[in-house]
């Protein structure tokens, strides 16, 4: 077994003791410019990498924050992770991360575990549960950002991220209306999803400037993935034949709604236009490329982790950051 590189070792080498390797490492003052760059030099030459362990014991931090999304196999979070996952180990910090399974109870119990572990923070990622369980679940953490999920009322230890879901869909709607497409459809996500419940918001709010009626006919629910938006589209289809555009929850549900129009003979977009959300990686690599509101997900989860070491250093206070996606017309409408 190699031996671990000890603060003794280093003080032994450098003929000091082991609380001047301390005020080096840490730039404290009281050293000489001199001793403090040979000790850094004897730090980076015999491989020493602190004891975090033993750096919580001392200071009542893990170095270890918790990161819950519904659904690690899905672009959209998978893209989040990652840049939660860069900034966490530019700053010395550990991720667990956790899958739900787009599950409330599994949610809970995540969380409930993570609080168990004395972690220092929680990054929760579109939360499924009650606005009341989610003011709970805020109070028991020190530190806690909440992506695409939002509070009636602030605390002192939260920061919320959240894309403009509503501008989001209003901008699409826009767009339909700009290709003389009336009979417009949204496949939404599940019906616990605060995003769903924005994008639809934003969809009614898009056809009244239009003047054309809500229609409830347009609108069903689905999983967001490729075979929810498969399977929401072959009804809808069926039902209203005369759908020529179908506005998505996500990417994956438009991908999958493309794949049903065209095993139904329709054309995209010459017989339906649609638009996604998130522009994951798979927009520009299907035929026709999709058409869709671009969300930077890595920057929301590098934003995000800052903003918890913020909070869990006491540097920051609580914040309410808007994302604005931007719309990228490519082939489907």
């Amino acid at each position: 077994m190699i031996k671990r590189t000890t603060l003794a070792d280093i003080a032994k080498a450098a003929n000091v003791s082991m609380m001047t390797v301390s005020r080096a490492i840490n730039n404290k003052p009281g050293l000489s410019d001199e001793l403090r760059q040979h000790i850094l030099s004897l730090v980076e030459e015999m491989g020493y990498r602190p004891n975090t362990f033993a750096r919580g014991l001392a200071t009542s931090q893990t170095t270890t924050i918790g990161l819950v999304v519904p659904d690690n196999t899905n672009p959209f979070f998978a893209q989040i992770a990652r840049g939660v996952e860069d900034a966490a180990f530019e700053n010395l910090y550990n991720i667990f991360l956790v899958n739900t399974n787009e599950d409330a109870v599994r949610e809970t119990a995540a969380l409930e575990t993570l609080w168990q572990k004395g972690i220092d923070g929680v990054i929760l990622c579109s939360s499924r549960l009650s606005g009341q369980a989610l003011e709970y679940q805020v109070q028991r953490f020190p530190a806690i950002v909440l992506v695409n999920r939002e509070l009636k009322q602030s605390h002192a230890n939260l920061i919320t991220i959240n894309v403009n879901d509503h501008r989001s869909a209003q901008r699409v709607l826009q767009h339909f209306m700009g290709l003389d497409r009336r009979v417009i459809a949204y496949i939404g996500g599940p019906a616990n999803s605060f995003s769903n419940q924005r994008r639809l918001d934003g969809y009614k709010n898009g056809l009244r400037s239009a003047e054309i009626p809500y229609n409830p006919q347009l609108v069903m629910s689905t999983q967001p993935t490729t075979e929810g938006g498969r399977e929401a589209a072959a009804v809808l289809l069926r039902r209203r034949p005369d759908v020529n555009a179908i506005f998505a929850y996500n990417d994956l549900v438009a991908v999958g709604a493309m794949q049903m129009c065209q095993e139904l003979g329709k054309r995209v977009p010459e017989d339906v236009a649609i638009i996604g959300v998130d522009d994951i990686p798979l927009a520009t690599i299907i035929r026709p490329q999709l058409t869709t509101m671009h969300v930077p997900l890595t920057h929301i989860g590098r934003l995000a982790m800052r903003a918890l070491i913020d909070l869990i250093a006491g540097e920051g206070s609580s914040a309410a950051y808007q994302i604005e996606p931007e719309l990228f017309i490519r082939d489907s409408a």
